[in-house]
């Protein structure tokens, strides 16, 4: 399946590429830009395919949290998009840790290595986030976010960012790394979830159908999802939701404690609105542990007493730190949960705009959309 990613160790990358720029709030043009030079530990991927995340859709709108030289990203010539993976085309000077040819799927971050959150691998939250431009580059990017992104045809990615892609895995299920590491993050390095505790989801969308397959494949016992959409909640059973519950028809708490006895070891918050935050915390068992994996627009009121006086953790994530997608992409590789579940559409690169509003306004039941560079290639976009 991976012939045409492989075969070809001498690809001699273009002087220019087509990106997609974004100027004022959501206005994207399509434009010709000069193709990034890799340097020291880094190498030029050229982009096969790229997933939208709701991220994307608020850095269109808001700009946050996306900061380009100190401040929004509006027009400064910046390449939005995060969740790509491709094929290695260039290798910057000293690199021998990949080969051109390779196929890569890629995390967000790479820290600046200095600050205090960086020495202790927690990347995600470097204190220098934004610091690499002009004068002031401390080394920090977030590609999409503090740097060019993935909506375009090549894109710079530190040797550390990089994860190789199995010769059977698709480009759009290798896209999907990113978000099963974002769950695995929360669930992991930061939950410290083991083998038998009980894990509740709340909401079906890309991050909380595979927090439920991460959970699960994790060990966790019972796994139950909480979603109101039919469709999406079948995918969950699918990925291991041991039960469903729609919110529109049961009590969530009620039946969450009924489930468990006591209330869930673990709830993930994949939802962030005031009622699923404070059902969280009423659903949560002595003791445990709960996930914001969602952010609430706005602030919200919930019960602060109750986490208290029942030692319940509360924690937020924010992307897929401590090498997580490694790992997701280890339990991908062996086939411990299909990812491609989630991944519904795959449109090319000029039909971005398009790809954009199937994933704001759920068109045709859209999960997971995908935008492809090589539609036609045989490991490639999916008609």
């Amino acid at each position: 399946m991976a012939d045409t990613a492989t075969a070809d160790k001498n690809m001699t990358p273009p002087d220019t590429m087509r990106a997609w720029v974004l100027g004022d709030p959501q206005e994207l043009t399509l434009k010709e830009k000069p193709v990034p030079v890799p340097g020291k530990a880094e190498v030029l991927v050229r982009i096969d395919a790229v997933a939208i995340c709701a991220t994307d859709l608020e850095i269109l709108s808001y700009g946050t949290p996306a900061l380009i030289e100190g401040g929004p990203p509006f027009n400064k010539n910046f390449t939005p998009g995060h969740e790509y993976m491709g094929t290695v085309a260039a290798l910057g000077p000293g690199v021998d840790e990949f080969e051109i040819g390779d196929r890569v799927t890629v995390e967000i971050h790479a820290g600046c290595g200095q600050c205090k959150r960086c020495r202790m691998g927690m990347y995600t939250s470097c204190h220098n986030y934004g610091l690499n431009y002009g004068d002031k580059d401390k080394g920090h990017r977030a590609n999409g976010f503090t740097t060019n992104g993935g909506f375009a045809e090549y894109a710079v990615n530190n040797v550390n960012t990089l994860i190789r892609v199995p010769d059977h895995m698709s480009d759009e299920e290798a896209t999907l790394v990113v978000t099963a590491g974002t769950s695995m993050y929360g669930l992991t390095e930061l939950g410290g979830l083991v083998a038998g505790e009980s894990v509740v989801v709340i909401g079906p969308g890309p991050i909380g159908l595979l927090a439920v397959a991460v959970a699960k494949a994790l060990g966790a016992s019972p796994v139950i999802l909480v979603g109101t959409r039919e469709s999406r909640n079948e995918i969950g059973r699918q990925l291991g939701a041991d039960y469903v519950i729609n919110a529109r028809e049961e009590d969530v708490v009620a039946r969450v404690k009924e489930l468990t006895g006591k209330g869930a070891d673990y709830v993930v918050d994949c939802a962030g609105t005031e009622t699923t935050v404070n059902q969280s915390v009423h659903m949560t068992n002595r003791g445990g542990r709960i996930c914001l994996a969602a952010f609430p627009k706005s602030a919200v009121s919930f019960d602060l007493g109750a986490l208290a006086v029942n030692n319940i953790y509360l924690y937020g994530i924010r992307g897929e730190g401590r090498s997580a997608t490694h790992r997701a992409m280890a339990f991908m590789a062996e086939k411990r949960f299909d990812a491609s579940l989630v991944h519904t559409h795959t449109f090319a690169l000029e039909e971005l705009p398009t790809a954009l509003k199937y994933a704001k306004e759920r068109i045709d039941d859209a999960i997971k959309v995908v935008v492809s560079t090589r539609p036609d290639a045989p490991n490639g976009a999916k008609k």
